[in-house]
């Protein structure tokens, strides 16, 4: 479809000259663009064609000013430095996309304090739902949602008081399975490599705790800082080896880390897992291409990410179900292969 702006005119493009140019009414341009759930798929596309077609920009603004919606959503991460949160964050924004809802991300850098300096700038813009990573945050946070009262998503994390609507899994059940599975595989000596995040933190004390139930002392807990990389894992282990405490098996507080062990243990000639067994956390696309593939716990972020949208949609659409909010177990699986 060819430009429809007259050659050298100025003007900027109105919705006007979008209906004009698609055949439709005005107010069928709102739609398509607003609440394009209550508009044909067809005629939708006629509209979103014509948009390009004029070089129409919508007033978000103005939008939102009239129908007390912005149509976005706010996601806080703590990283996008690795892939462990992009099965949910793709799920999640494209099902938003699907309704009409833009997202803005934001990075939190595993601080909680970060977060709050975040949400400071975001609440300004008036975001139709939030999803925070984790259930850690400062009180000023939980003080100023409470005010807002805008629909929120805690996601990756399950606990007893959440701030409003919750989908995720509980790290503590994660450090019980893990520790489970390697002592039934007859693991005695088993070592940690976790980044200073809190999630990663209380899988490993849910780890230790577990093994020290059954008479099992862990090795050694070795905390680095965020973010998880490959140099990261290479970083731990040679930190264990070092101080001769790598013991019979490493666990990683995710498959990042853990391939950089699987690294630094083939530049030593470490045979795993005949000499150092290793597990990871999150069953990255990479795990199972691994040498030997890595045994991990498989966490489903596409299901997280698709019940959080689902969750915020459903709110949005009908308020008083937040008198019954979402709590969402989305479980995970330890996944053996070959590292152990």
């Amino acid at each position: 479809m060819a430009s429809h702006k007259p050659a050298g005119s100025s003007s900027t493009p109105t919705l006007i000259d979008v209906a004009r140019v698609a055949g439709v009414s005005p107010i069928t341009v709102s739609r398509a663009l607003g609440r394009p759930e209550v508009v044909a798929d067809k005629t939708r596309r006629r509209v979103l064609e014509a948009v390009r077609a004029t070089g129409y920009v919508p007033n978000l603004a103005a939008g939102s000013l009239a129908s007390s919606r912005s149509r976005l959503v706010a996601i806080m991460l703590p990283t996008i430095a690795n892939s462990i949160f992009s099965d949910t964050v793709q799920a999640l924004t494209e099902r938003l996309a699907e309704a009409g809802y833009q997202t803005l991300l934001g990075l939190t850098g595993y601080e909680a304090e970060q977060e709050e300096a975040l949400l400071s700038a975001l609440l300004g813009r008036r975001p139709d739902g939030i999803v925070l990573t984790g259930t850690e945050h400062t009180l000023e946070s939980r003080q100023r949602l409470a005010r807002v009262g805008i629909p929120l998503v805690e996601a990756w994390d399950l606990c007893d008081q959440p701030l409003d609507m919750l989908v995720g899994f509980s790290h503590e059940a994660v450090g019980q399975a893990v520790a489970d599975y390697l002592l039934n595989k007859g693991y005695r000596r088993v070592s940690v490599i976790t980044l200073d995040d809190p999630r990663g933190i209380r899988r490993s004390e849910s780890l230790a705790q577990a093994l020290a139930q059954q008479g099992v002392a862990a090795v050694a807990i070795e905390r680095l800082v965020a973010p998880a990389t490959l140099a990261t894992g290479r970083e731990g282990l040679s930190r264990l080896l070092v101080q001769d405490k790598a013991g019979e098996v490493v666990v990683c507080s995710s498959d990042t880390i853990a391939q950089g062990v699987l690294a630094e243990a083939a530049s030593r000639q470490i045979a795993v897992p005949s000499e150092l067994a290793v597990m990871g956390f999150g069953d990255l696309s990479s795990a199972a291409h691994t040498h030997p593939a890595l045994s991990t716990v498989r966490v489903d972020g596409l299901r997280i990410g698709r019940s959080i949208a689902e969750a915020l949609l459903a709110r949005f659409a009908d308020p008083s179900l937040a008198r019954k909010p979402l709590r969402l177990d989305t479980g995970f699986e330890v996944i053996e292969r070959g590292t152990t």
